[in-house]
């Protein structure tokens, strides 16, 4: 019963429920986060366009400096966002590599995630986390991905596959909505 005078809505039903997902992290996990991160938050973003700009602005500076013909200087700045593009996409995955190893001993996991924050128990190691060390997330089509800080070592995932009914990812998403800020 609500003491506050009104009907109970649908969401304090479902405050105070849990949500459980099992599952195996894959390195896929952690590239589509890496991913959506790049994409969607200002960190990201200034981390995936850093070595395209800064390469763009060495090429023209020194086509100036050099006086280099208008077709050697448009080569030049394609070769070097083609470059440095593959370079960027190339370190996402290494990356995600390098994240995936560091939780791969987890084995298979058991997250469960309610109002007060997430608690997973691996094979041979647990860990958790309350909300307020998520500062934000975003949802891409297999996961969702927490975001503690700026730097990319500040992401962790719940991957929807992990859900053992399809009405979990719904539950799962209102706790998130209410208590993490949605990208």
């Amino acid at each position: 019963m609500d003491t506050r005078g009104g009907a109970t809505s649908h969401q304090d039903a479902d405050r105070g429920t849990a949500v459980e997902l099992v599952y195996r992290p894959t390195a896929a996990d952690f590239e589509e986060a890496l991913r959506a991160r790049a994409r969607r938050s200002p960190a990201g973003r200034v981390q995936v366009l850093m070595a395209p700009v800064a390469g763009v602005v060495a090429v023209s500076v020194f086509s100036v400096l050099r006086d280099a013909p208008l077709p050697v200087w448009i080569v030049s700045l394609v070769l070097t966002v083609s470059v440095t593009c593959w370079g960027t996409l190339r370190g996402l995955r290494t990356m995600a590599r390098r994240m995936f190893s560091m939780v791969e001993p987890y084995g298979q996991c058991r997250t469960v995630a309610d109002d007060r924050g997430a608690a997973t128990a691996g094979e041979r190691a647990s860990f958790s986390m309350e909300w307020t060390v998520v500062r934000e997330y975003l949802e891409t089509p297999g996961l969702f991905v927490l975001l503690a800080g700026d730097r990319a070592a500040g992401v962790a995932l719940l991957p929807k596959r992990g859900a053992q009914d399809p009405a979990d990812v719904d539950r799962l998403r209102v706790i998130l909505d209410r208590n993490v800020k949605r990208l």
